[in-house]
């Protein structure tokens, strides 16, 4: 419970779980704190089997990254498209982006860290323990780092985060833009979801110590991380998708929709070991020496880091890199709590059930390292070769939110949820059905803003320079000066504009075949396969153009502006 200044008032702010009246959750903290009590449950059973007598609870922590741009307000102002749909629709390239990677963790602009000091002032006075800011990858792109917590607080405190991040931007004159994807040709922002499990006396369940082979604690545990990420990987992936990640997730910034598990060498060799008849040694990671003699040498981290991996196992954690930037971390956690939940409570069936307890665990790690190993994946999740090897291991690889949220209401994910009691049949399927509403309403937002800029503010401008060049090329032609540049140069345009207006009633006419799909389903088929090309087109047209139309007369902020003027 905590109290908040809004304005000039103060409001109390209550921690609630909503429900209807006939018990169904409404919300995504009463699912989130239902799948922490089955991952309790199925965690202590399996302590219990070990021995462990006196650890009374175990809860998933977590620690969420959020990414987010900063835009000078008189830039974002005159920007229709991200005041309704939090990105811009149009906007050329810039002559420079991110290829310099002279942005990422470099100096803080002053006005920037007026900003963060400010905002991590607000979050401490609400709770919230904000640790780390620094520069992103894109200019104008930020990350804010909190201090773990368990998933439920951290979820709340992620959800103020956000809200506060916007409120205080605009007391420095920004607007803060958390969407995945704000700016066409630079990176996207994500939420990075930092995802362990804590015991109340203190012991992290996936610290695998110093000889992890040894460690059947650490290995029965992260063992069923694979084994709930490979059996589960379409709900995983149903998890995180957004019509807002779909233009993020898959490109050679972000993780890609394929679902893979990377371990570093250490815990891959012993992985390997399992399969092969059990582990005997662990590899260490050495030092490093830089050949420098005021450095002494410093020892190796044997995890290792791949920043490219959708699933990475970093330390003592999984960093579960999917998850997008506006999204609430509930989601995501639920799901994977619940998922992890399963799996704890097949070995733990398994275990209560054996009078050899060590051999029944070896049997166990045995099976899971030789049926899931095609989860785990070490190399560059960016490149194509990794696509083609996916298939061939059999990945899934769904590339769309439309697609991939029809796991939610597989028979067998309803099972799950239903099993443990985290949601019932019924409430899968209402959920199913608001975010495939959500990412049709949002492309159909979008797709009347781009109409709504084409047609009343770029043809009005690229219109009048048009005019400005076709006067220009006749007075030289009256003077007896060819006018050969301006004419190429109105030829340009001309086309631009004729191809942009028939583009425009090629995207109304999409809307509105679309709009008129009664199936929940097919309709977002529909804008996903008809309205969002028809969008690119009218993008296409409108960039083009930019690039031709004086900046005087241009009526919106180029990416230069918005991405590189402080």
């Amino acid at each position: 419970v905590f109290i908040r200044s809004n304005g000039s008032g103060k409001t109390l702010y209550i921690p609630s779980a909503y429900c209807s009246y006939t018990s169904e959750a409404l919300d995504k903290k009463t699912p989130l704190l239902r799948s922490m009590d089955a991952l309790n449950r199925n965690s202590m059973r399996i302590l219990r089997v070990l021995g462990n007598t006196t650890t009374r609870r175990v809860i998933p922590t977590l620690g969420p990254e959020q990414e987010y741009f900063l835009v000078d307000k008189n830039f974002a102002d005159k920007r229709l498209d991200l005041l309704l749909t939090g990105r811009t629709l149009f906007g050329a390239p810039p002559p420079k982006g991110q290829e310099m990677a002279d942005h990422y963790f470099g100096t803080l602009h002053e006005r920037i860290a007026n900003f963060m000091h400010e905002l991590n002032m607000e979050l401490w006075h609400l709770g919230v323990s904000a640790k780390t800011q620094h520069n992103e990858v894109s200019p104008a792109q930020y990350e804010l780092a909190p201090i773990y917590g368990t998933v439920n607080v951290a979820t709340d405190h992620n959800q103020i985060t956000m809200d506060t991040m916007h409120k205080v931007a605009l007391h420095h004159d920004f607007v803060c833009l958390l969407h995945e994807k704000p700016f066409a040709g630079v990176n996207g922002s994500g939420k990075h979801c930092n995802w362990s499990l804590l015991t109340d006396d203190g012991m992290n369940l996936l610290d695998p110590g110093k000889t992890p082979h040894e460690n059947q604690q650490f290995l029965l545990f992260l063992s069923a991380m694979i084994k709930a990420v490979d059996k589960y990987s379409g709900l995983l992936r149903a998890s995180v998708a957004t019509y807002g990640n779909d233009h993020r997730l898959g490109t050679n910034e972000a993780p890609p929709a394929i679902i893979s598990v990377f371990l570093g060498d250490q815990l891959t060799d012993i992985f390997d070991q399992l399969a092969n008849g059990g582990a005997t040694e662990s590899k260490q990671g050495g030092d490093l020496r830089l050949g420098v003699s005021t450095i002494p040498k410093l020892p190796k981290d044997s995890t290792d880091r791949n920043r490219t991996s959708p699933f990475a196992f970093t330390g003592n954690k999984f960093e579960f890199r999917m998850v997008g930037s506006t999204q609430s971390t509930a989601g995501p956690c639920y799901i994977l709590n619940t998922m992890v939940a399963d799996v704890l409570g097949e070995i733990a069936d398994s275990l209560e059930d054996t009078d050899n307890v060590n051999e029944k665990i070896q049997e166990i790690l045995r099976d899971i390292a030789v049926n899931h190993n095609r989860i785990i994946f070490n190399g560059d999740n960016y490149s194509y070769d990794w696509v083609v090897e996916a298939e061939e291991r059999g990945l899934p690889n769904v590339m769309n939110a439309a697609d991939s949220l029809k796991a939610l209401i597989d028979p067998e994910v309803t099972s799950l949820f239903e099993r443990h009691g985290v949601l019932t049949k019924h409430e899968m399927h209402a959920r199913y059905e608001i975010l495939l509403e959500r990412y049709t309403k949002a492309i159909n937002i979008e797709a009347l803003t781009t109409i709504d800029i084409a047609r009343r503010q770029i043809l009005p401008a690229a219109m009048e320079y048009s005019g400005i060049l076709a006067d220009a090329a006749l007075k030289l032609k009256n003077i007896g000066i060819t006018p050969d540049v301006h004419t190429s140069e109105l030829k340009k345009l001309y086309n631009l504009i004729g191809w942009l207006g028939d583009d425009i009633t090629t995207l109304e006419a999409k809307i509105e075949k679309s709009s008129n799909i009664s199936d929940t389903f097919e309709q977002s088929c529909a804008y996903r396969d008809m309205v969002i090309p028809a969008m690119e087109s009218v993008r296409n047209d409108v960039d083009s153009l930019e690039l031709i139309v004086d900046p005087l007369i241009w009526p919106l902020p180029s990416y230069a502006d918005m991405l590189f003027k402080r």
